[in-house]
């Protein structure tokens, strides 16, 4: 996570941002069903930062590991130019793991939580939009506080046949098209299935482009066949579950029921190389 880049200091306090700089790998850990259990911390440290900032920052982090039962066995800090904060995070899976590659047509998409919340949370920060109130603090609480869903992903993974899952750091779009790639499939995905919280749809309205094509829910979308309802399933998780949509044959991912054509353009999602306005 590099400052300027991922984060901007002005956002949020030291805590959030060394509690945010472990959740982002947590992420992944739960994509695949994994418990996590150990990480190094490598700090590249810029001048005008004192051992304040940094006792708060290792405070967020700590708390995070201790909330996950990761512990922090090592490091390193080196002096930059810019802020940065590098965490290699082991995880173990008990049985098989969660892997891209494992969609099959015919199987349903589901998604945990809400989406789209982070991305707008990012542009109120940011000033490209407005709000206020609890909806202010609820978008802007998802994307400097994102939540790993660590105990959704590893009972998610007990489930036979094993999922396809990944985290949602870029966007539902792109990272949907990493399964697809994968797995050498297509998707239908339907815009009226997506599931909004009340606070995207007073900020966004009807514009589903934000959940699509927005990054920073890190929540978990999977792909398999189930019987059970969305409700049993979410019971199942402890987290809300929807279905968006459906793996077909083919090798690209296609919006239908009431979707517009104008929406496609805009749901590049995060790319690392790509400079973003």
């Amino acid at each position: 996570m590099v400052e300027g880049v991922h984060f901007n200091l002005k956002w949020g306090t030291p805590d959030l941002l060394g509690a945010r700089s472990l959740t982002v790998n947590l992420s992944d850990i739960a994509a695949m069903g994994g418990k996590p259990t150990a990480c190094v911390v490598n700090l590249a440290i810029r001048p005008g930062l004192n051992r304040t900032f940094f006792d708060r920052l290792y405070r967020g982090l700590a708390k995070a590991a201790t909330a996950t039962g990761v512990d922090i066995v090592g490091g390193n800090i080196t002096r930059a130019d810019q802020l940065s904060i590098t965490i290699a995070l082991f995880g173990e899976v008990t049985g098989s793991p969660m892997l891209r590659e494992n969609a099959r047509p015919g199987d349903a998409i589901y998604v945990t939580g809400t989406v789209g919340d982070a991305a707008l949370g990012l542009r109120l920060l940011s000033g490209k939009s407005r709000a206020r109130g609890c909806t202010r603090k609820f978008l802007v609480d998802r994307f400097l506080s994102p939540t790993a869903r660590i105990d959704a992903g590893r009972a998610l993974a007990r489930i036979r046949p094993t999922p396809a899952a990944i985290d949602m750091s870029d966007g539902l779009w792109q990272d949907l098209g990493h399964i697809l790639e994968r797995s050498r499939v297509g998707a239908e995905i339907d815009p009226a299935l997506l599931p909004l919280s009340p606070a995207y749809r007073a900020l966004a309205g009807t514009d589903v482009s934000y959940a699509l094509g927005g990054g920073d829910d890190y929540e978990l979308l999977f792909c398999m066949r189930s019987r059970m309802s969305e409700a049993a399933l979410s019971r199942r998780l402890g987290v809300n579950v929807c279905r968006i949509g459906k793996i077909v044959s083919g090798d690209r991912a296609t919006l239908v029921g009431t979707a517009t054509a104008d929406s496609v353009p805009r749901l590049q999602g995060w790319d690392q190389l790509r400079a973003h306005a």
